[in-house]
């Protein structure tokens, strides 16, 4: 039979992997698939870089649109990235009849739903494996190998970039400006880290596993977002002395008036496996009706271990070329007139357990002004922990720092105790508040 032929939009750092990989396993690829998969045609910029990356026997263009009106062309693999000429590419490529591959996490998370239709009316398949958590395949784990479970929750570190951060904070004691330069001098930091250190790329993450898991349209817009930036060393210690890790975590909660779609950094006890998860890698935690709590882990981005993820959609791609559209599994798992109406929840209604480091001066009584407040706002203390005031400041200091866990409450009720502390005369800086997780 004769190889389907591919094309290439984009051959940077996850493109040439993707070529590389094919090309390299291509008997064994084929073997799976059942038939050739090559790619015959790609469209950079740079035309010298992407010629000296796939050779004299692949076309070479700069302009994608070529690539997309090659009447040969069965599949279309997306590498942009972003939300501009990437989104109108992929359309073109599915008004055109194409099957289209991506890993651009940033375009399905606030355009999903109008891909997703464009598709579907047009009989394609949009595949997405590699948009979240590059090289685990935590798409087709929902999608397919979890589909028999009413999924409860999920929680994700999902970003390599803010969890090399803080594991170097945890490990070195470092304060984050120092560890972000030096995560930017080994490369797993960006020249502009905005997206990774301020949560956004998590969050585009986690939108998609939340439409996946619970029928619901993406709604990026509606997720809760807060990124690494205000967390010191000093946090990650005490988190430590109190049997915690601070992981950023992606959440998406089934509740019964809602969905909790949030990405913070999130307390999580120190025995639990993601909790150890260290370094730039990836992990995902999905709680099942049935079969229970399952853990994903690897590599969240690089070459090979994204363009394993890309691949992995050709040969899906490839097996199902020919079936009927409807007997494909739906691009969010559940068939498009059976997606939920279920709304996201405002983050004032979202219901966890709190970390707070009050900086407050050494006198007497003030424990008994802060706990008070928390009382009439019916929120229940599990653990306090108070550093001597020499710890903190040296033997003539005059201020100390109070850290208190909390049991689950609604984040409403916290937020009138914290700004009702924060007004106290001997709360001397900003409280930290910082949200728990025991995922259990």
């Amino acid at each position: 039979m004769k190889p389907i032929q591919v094309g290439l939009l984009g051959i940077g750092v996850v493109g040439s992997g993707t070529f590389n990989v094919l090309k390299r396993n291509q008997q064994e690829i084929q073997r799976r698939a059942g038939r050739g998969i090559e790619i015959t045609m790609v469209a950079d910029l740079d035309e010298a870089r992407a010629r000296a990356v796939v050779g004299p026997d692949v076309q070479v263009v700069n302009d994608a649109r070529k690539v997309i009106a090659n009447p040969d062309i069965d599949i279309v693999i997306e590498l942009i990235g972003g939300y501009g000429i990437a989104k109108t590419l992929v359309l073109e490529a599915i008004a055109a009849g194409k099957h289209v591959v991506t890993a651009n996490k940033a375009l399905l998370a606030v355009h999903g739903t109008e891909i997703f239709a464009a598709a579907s009316a047009k009989g394609v398949m949009v595949a997405f494996e590699a948009a979240v958590a590059g090289g685990i395949p935590i798409i087709k784990a929902l999608r397919e190998g979890l589909t028999a479970n009413r999924i409860e929750w999920i929680a994700g570190i999902i970003n390599g970039t803010t969890n090399f951060i803080l594991s170097e904070m945890r490990s070195k004691g470092l304060d984050f400006g120092v560890v972000l330069k030096e995560a930017q001098r080994l490369g797993y930091a960006e020249a502009d880290p905005t997206f990774d250190i301020e949560g956004i790329d998590a969050a585009h993450k986690a939108t998609i596993m939340s439409a996946i898991a619970f029928g619901v349209p993406v709604q990026f817009d509606k997720a809760y977002v807060e990124g690494i930036t205000k967390l010191s060393a000093q946090d990650i210690k005490y988190a430590e002395q109190l049997g915690y890790r601070i992981k950023l975590l992606g959440i998406a909660k089934r509740r019964p008036e809602g969905i909790e779609l949030r990405v913070h950094p999130s307390l999580v006890p120190s025995k639990r496996l993601i909790a150890n998860v260290e370094g730039a890698m990836n992990a995902v935690v999905v709680q099942g009706d049935a079969v229970g709590t399952t853990l994903y882990y690897g590599k969240g981005a690089g070459s090979e271990p994204t363009a394993s993820a890309v691949i992995a959609d050709l040969v899906d791609i490839t097996r199902l070329h020919t079936a009927d559209s409807a007997q494909r599994v739906p691009h969010l798992a559940f068939q498009p007139n059976a997606m939920s109406d279920t709304p996201i929840l405002p983050m004032a209604d979202v219901v966890t357990s709190y970390y707070l480091r009050l900086r407050v001066a050494d006198q007497a009584g003030v424990l008994a002004k802060v706990t008070g407040i928390l009382a009439e706002s019916g929120i229940s203390i599990d653990a306090v922990l108070q550093r001597e005031a020499d710890e903190v400041g040296g033997v003539d200091a005059t201020q100390t720092d109070l850290i208190i866990l909390t049991h689950d409450c609604v984040e409403a009720r916290m937020n009138v105790a914290l700004a009702a502390m924060q007004a106290l005369p001997t709360v001397l800086e900003p409280i930290t508040r910082i949200r728990k997780e025991e995922l259990a």
